[in-house]
């Protein structure tokens, strides 16, 4: 004779968070200059609305997925703009990724379904968290001409520039993507040495922030200036990262670091680094 047990609810679950097997995955295959994922959210076992369809009608279901993260992060969106209603889509993203958690409730580093450290290609900048989000102090943002200079590099001519801009609008005669002012930092086949520029826009108290790094194996970073000193809200202000190959590694596979600009107190503004040889 078979027995069912009644159903228990399973809290305090170590290690967690993970990233789940059907998550999806990085490199950007398009923009690889560009990390993806950007962020990593609840996914498994959501209890959510479903289908109407009528054979059967099921109002909530239990779901996973992507489509399940998704949502979490539009309301997280939704409830930053309501407290930060000038903020711009960029600094709410930015918000999001550079105050997100990359470590588990156990304090370690958090993994993959393999078990082993999970990397930004999975995690993105790390799991969300929609209180620290909400006070970041800086955050990276972009402007309608940041995105117009973007389409430039992807070959889009004028005409259909036009169409998102408004009016014409004549594409930079020199511009790097890696400078598009994104919460990460990836740099595909390094060939050599790289800068980079990032800008800053204080969006917290007045103070000073000091730079670390923890620079990808056989990667040397180096930042100027390596202290920024923002005296109001709104106040933007611009460094350069270069990176060099310290000639330990040959080739191959990306390797991934960490940059943070933090007050020493409250405030602990970090982004990805991603790197790849030539």
């Amino acid at each position: 004779m078979g027995y069912i047990t009644h159903p228990e609810a399973a809290i305090h679950m170590k290690p967690a968070p993970k990233v789940a097997q059907f998550s999806s995955r990085g490199p950007n295959s398009i923009t690889p200059e560009i990390l993806k994922p950007d962020i990593t959210a609840p996914g498994v076992n959501i209890i959510a609305a479903y289908s109407e369809d009528p054979k059967p009608v099921l109002p909530y279901n239990i779901d996973s997925g992507t489509s399940m993260a998704c949502p979490h992060v539009a309301g997280v969106v939704g409830l930053l703009k309501r407290v930060h209603p000038d903020w711009s889509p960029s600094a709410i993203k930015s918000a999001i990724m550079t105050t997100a958690n990359i470590v588990d409730n156990t304090g370690k580093p958090m993994i993959d379904e393999t078990k082993h450290e999970a990397s930004p290609f999975s995690r993105g900048a790390g799991v969300i968290d929609p209180n620290r989000a909400m006070d970041p102090g800086l955050v990276y943002d972009l402007t309608v001409n940041d995105y117009l200079d973007f389409l430039c590099t992807r070959g889009y001519n004028k005409t259909i520039i036009q169409k998102f801009s408004g009016q014409p609008y004549e594409c930079p005669k020199k511009y790097n993507i890696l400078d598009l002012n994104y919460p990460s930092i990836t740099v595909p086949k390094l060939n050599g040495t790289v800068t980079v520029t990032r800008r800053l826009t204080n969006v917290g108290l007045p103070g000073t922030y000091t730079v670390g790094v923890k620079s990808p194996v056989g990667i040397s970073v180096d930042v100027k200036p390596n202290i920024l000193a923002f005296g109001k809200n709104g106040e933007v202000q611009k460094f350069e990262l270069t990176m060099k190959a310290d000639g330990t590694r040959v080739g191959g596979d990306y390797v991934f670091g960490e940059l943070t600009w933090s007050n020493g107190n409250h405030y602990h503004v970090k982004s990805p680094i991603v790197v790849s040889m030539a």
